[in-house]
């Protein structure tokens, strides 16, 4: 909603003040106008004293008047500096308004006739009504009467929702006092009764057994737990059965789905090869996290920066894959630093989806529009994830990991004993590889220092004798046997993508 353009006068508009004035001067009397009339027409039953809007009919501002800023206005009046037009920005309280570009006041609070924002929402003149007819938006006669009473109100403001800290509001009083058992029944009984509406009777115990078991594990109840259940009539059988249910090792399982899929997580690395991962141990933890019941501060923690605390254990390190949930493009060709930067992006936008519950995309490439986050912001909480080990790219050769690194290598015990073992055999065999190098090198510097004589032809013209094994040749062989036995087996061995 642009109130006027920067170097752009409306049709019959004069640089001359006096002439300038009386278009300021009808302006003004036309919104009176239109506000009266549309007042009347909606009825004045809201106004009290002097036109003021009771309390009560008081248009709320991130209920009323925000969404109708946001998708008409806020495109050439809202944060983004470089698109606003006419010098107006609407998404922020100011005490007054002041003057735009063109010397008027887009808002004066409690004077709706006053205000050119209202004179502009209410014009017939092409010129000069906004939204303009270009954009293709367009406001209904009841939301322009909502920005007239909210400007008659005082424009107040309000803090964005999102940050408002909640409230606990007083249980509503309800007729039927029998039937709520908690402070959440009366809530919900309260909406019943104004709607003329009674609560649904209570379901039978196969029932709830069968909804809870549902809810808590995903899973029906199992026979027993049904029949032990419906045998069980002491006053808390429903919370032992609740107990039983938070004690199963489904009830993580069932828990973690949302988590694993607030996180992006998947079995495949994405893209045109979606090759296979491992990153199952981050979703087994997150499991496992759900049935220990951990603090959601230690949850949180781990998973963002486990790998940063003293001393970190697997358990702790595995916990950080909650950021290689990413895709990974293994692609040949590709510009590993592009991806790089891909790569950090998808983690501040997973991080502030998920523990933010805002979308942090948009500003990777300007300030936002309607959330109050800015480019800046963006970049600065990047730079926390942009020190990663990793290449940006895939794994090629002969013998693939699962896993980009870095990652973590969950051997057991008798796995790490085998791999020392095999270790072991790489390193004899380049150390006797290096060994008959060496030697070779010495005796071809001790025969170019005294030169033998050549070797006799073979008698009566017979061919020579095969040449006698090259040493070295069976040495590098030797080594790359080992060397493969080795990789054979590491691959055999699961791993976990971490951050390091």
């Amino acid at each position: 909603m642009a109130v006027q353009h920067k170097g752009w006068q409306p049709r019959g508009a004069s640089r001359d003040p006096v002439i300038s004035w009386l278009v300021r001067w009808w302006r003004t009397a036309r919104a009176a106008c239109i506000g009266i009339g549309f007042g009347l027409c909606v009825g004045l039953g809201s106004a009290g004293p002097g036109g003021r809007v009771h309390a009560a009919d008081r248009p709320g501002y991130n209920r009323d008047i925000r969404p109708i800023l946001s998708d008409t206005c806020f495109g050439c009046h809202g944060p983004d500096e470089h698109d606003r037009k006419a010098g107006l920005r609407l998404d922020v309280p100011q005490p007054e308004k002041p003057p735009t570009d063109s010397g008027l006041r887009a808002i004066v609070a409690g004077k709706p006739e006053a205000s050119e924002l209202v004179a502009r929402i209410f014009a017939t003149d092409l010129d000069l009504v906004m939204p303009p007819p270009q954009s293709a938006k367009t406001l209904s006669d009841e939301q322009k009467e909502t920005l007239r009473r909210w400007i008659a109100a005082g424009a107040p403001y309000e803090p964005h929702w999102a940050y408002v800290a909640p409230v606990r509001p007083e249980p509503p009083a309800v007729q039927a006092t029998a039937w709520p058992r908690n402070a959440i029944d009366r809530f919900i009984l309260a909406r019943l009764e104004q709607e003329g509406l009674t609560p649904a009777p209570e379901a039978d115990r196969s029932t709830l057994a069968r909804r809870v078991s549902l809810d808590l594990t995903g899973l029906p109840p199992t026979r027993a737990d049904a029949e032990a259940f419906l045998a069980d009539t002491s006053p808390d059988a429903y919370e032992r059965l609740v107990d039983r249910l938070l004690a199963s090792p489904h009830y993580g399982e069932r828990m973690a789905i949302d988590w694993l899929d607030a996180a992006r997580y998947a079995d495949t690395n994405g893209y045109q090869v979606d090759r296979d991962r491992e990153n199952w141990p981050w979703r087994d933890w997150v499991i496992r996290a759900f049935n220990d019941n951990m603090p959601f501060d230690r949850f949180t923690i781990e998973q963002l920066a486990g790998d940063l605390l003293p001393e970190p254990t697997r358990e702790q390190r595995i916990a950080t894959g909650f950021h290689r949930n990413h895709m990974l493009n293994e692609e040949g060709g590709i510009i590993a630093e592009e991806f790089l930067a891909e790569y950090t992006g998808d983690r501040v936008e997973t991080t502030a989806t998920v523990w933010l519950g805002q979308t942090f995309n948009c500003t990777r490439c300007h300030n936002h529009k309607f959330d109050p986050f800015t480019q800046r912001d963006f970049y600065a909480l990047k730079a926390f994830f942009h020190n990663v080990t990793e290449r940006g790219i895939g794994n090629y050769g002969a013998h693939i990991r699962v896993n980009a690194p870095p990652f973590l290598r969950l051997s057991t015990p008798e796995q790490e004993r085998t791999l020392a073992d095999l270790q072991a055999e790489v390193d004899a065999a380049a150390k006797a590889l290096e060994a008959l190098r060496a030697a070779r090198k010495q005796a071809e510097a001790s025969a170019t220092a005294a030169p033998q004589p050549a070797p006799a032809a073979a008698p009566g013209g017979s061919p020579p004798a095969d040449p006698p094994a090259d040493p070295i040749k069976q040495a590098e062989e030797n080594l790359k046997a080992r060397q493969k036995a080795l990789a054979d087996f590491e691959i055999t061995i699961p791993t976990a993508l971490v951050m390091e």
